[in-house]
C-alpha cells in the first residue's frame, strides 16, 4: 500500500536528468573533513564511466543544484570489503562533515536505513539525530564486486527506498528539497547510471 501513494498522486516525466555525465565530475561539490590534509580530488574521481570514491578521508560529494519531487536512480558496488557509505537526499545548506540531510545507509544489515538531522515523522530524535529502521529486513545486498541498484523516491517529504527491486524503507520527513550526495566513509565504492526522473504532481 505504501507504493500506492506515488502511483495514485503522481506521474513520472519521461525526461531524465543525468547527474553524472560519464566523463567527469562537473556539477558536483566536494566536502571532506576539515582536519584532513588529503586532497578531495583524490577521494572523488571518475574514469571508465564510473564515479569512484576512495572512502578516505571522510566526506561527501553533492550536486550543485537542489532537487525536489523526484525518483533518484543509481547503481553502486563495493570494490573491496563492504565498509560504510551512504546516499544523501534533502541535503541542506552548510557544507560540513557531517551535513544536515537524510542519509540512506549502505552498510551491511543497515542497508536502507534512513538517518540524519532532518526530523522524521514518528521517530523520536536523539540530540537532533533521527533514525528510521528498515520496513523490510530481507537481505538484498549483493556481494562486493557485484552491482546493486537503488531507487529513492522523494515527494513532498515522503521518501521510499527500493534496493535491488525490494522496498526496504519508507519515511515522512520535514524537508521538501535539497542536494543529492554520495558519502565517503571508510571503504572504496563505485557508482554508475546516476540520474533522476522528476515527478509531476497532477
Amino acid at each position: 500500500m505504501i507504493c500506492c501513494f506515488v502511483l495514485l498522486t503522481t506521474s513520472c516525466s519521461q525526461k531524465k536528468t543525468n547527474l553524472f555525465n560519464g566523463n567527469d565530475l562537473s556539477g558536483w561539490v566536494f566536502v571532506t573533513d576539515e582536519n584532513s590534509q588529503e586532497d578531495a580530488s583524490q577521494t572523488f574521481t571518475s574514469s571508465d564511466g564510473l564515479i569512484r570514491i576512495s572512502g578516505q578521508p571522510f566526506g561527501y560529494m553533492r550536486t550543485e543544484q537542489k532537487y525536489s519531487d523526484f525518483v533518484l536512480h543509481t547503481e553502486w558496488r563495493w570494490t573491496a570489503e563492504p565498509a560504510d557509505g551512504g546516499i544523501f537526499v534533502m541535503l541542506q545548506e552548510g557544507d560540513r562533515v557531517w551535513p544536515t540531510g537524510l542519509q540512506c545507509q549502505m552498510k551491511g544489515e543497515d542497508l536502507g536505513v534512513l538517518m540524519g538531522g532532518i526530523p522524521i515523522e514518528g521517530v523520536e530524535g536523539l540530540n537532533g539525530f533521527y533514525k528510521k529502521e528498515l520496513v523490510d529486513k530481507t537481505k538484498v545486498e549483493k556481494p562486493a564486486g557485484e552491482w546493486n541498484e537503488t531507487e529513492i523516491t522523494c515527494q513532498n517529504g515522503h521518501v521510499i527506498v527500493m534496493i535491488n527491486g525490494v522496498q526496504v524503507n519508507e519515511a515522512k520527513c520535514e524537508a521538501l528539497e535539497g542536494y543529492i550526495g554520495f558519502q565517503s566513509e571508510g571503504g572504496p565504492m563505485e557508482f554508475r547510471n546516476v540520474y533522476l526522473t522528476p515527478i509531476n504532481v497532477e
